[in-house]
């Protein structure tokens, strides 16, 4: 991936329904190169896909937070499926230094991110945990 690769996925990241034509003026490059590029990108899997988010989707769940958790003994797997099952949490992420697992929640009101969190915390092998507000989003991606 080189500069012009980088260069286009920001540029479909800021909007994701960029013509091509606008994205060769914006990247200096010609249509028939952005879509290249974007086939190439696509095939290779860098770019997984395009989605669409609404309004509604935020409005679904719009306290959002993301918990960071710490795993204790070999419960990983059981606790991501816990996770998984949960209506507030909307996705589950694996990650390396302090934070074994980073759960991403929304829900409709804090008094109902609290009663997910204190859940969570209670779940059997979570030792310990920190949780963010997410106050402002500048750009949604959704794979």
């Amino acid at each position: 991936m080189d500069d012009t690769d980088r260069a286009l996925l920001a540029a479909l990241r800021r909007d994701g329904r960029a013509s091509v034509s606008d994205l060769a003026i914006d990247l200096g490059v010609t249509r028939a190169t952005v879509r290249a590029r974007m086939e190439r990108l696509s095939k290779a899997g860098e770019i997984r896909g395009f989605t669409v988010v609404t309004r509604s989707d935020i409005a679904q769940s719009p306290v959002r937070a993301l918990t960071m958790l710490g795993i204790e003994g070999p419960g990983m797997d059981r606790i991501r499926r816990q996770l998984s099952g949960r209506r507030e949490v909307q996705a589950v992420h694996s990650t390396n230094g302090k934070w074994d697992l980073i759960v991403e929640l929304g829900t409709d009101t804090l008094e109902a991110l609290d009663t997910a969190l204190r859940d969570i915390r209670r779940l059997e092998g979570v030792s310990t945990s920190e949780t963010s507000l997410l106050l402002s989003t500048s750009r949604f991606s959704r794979v």
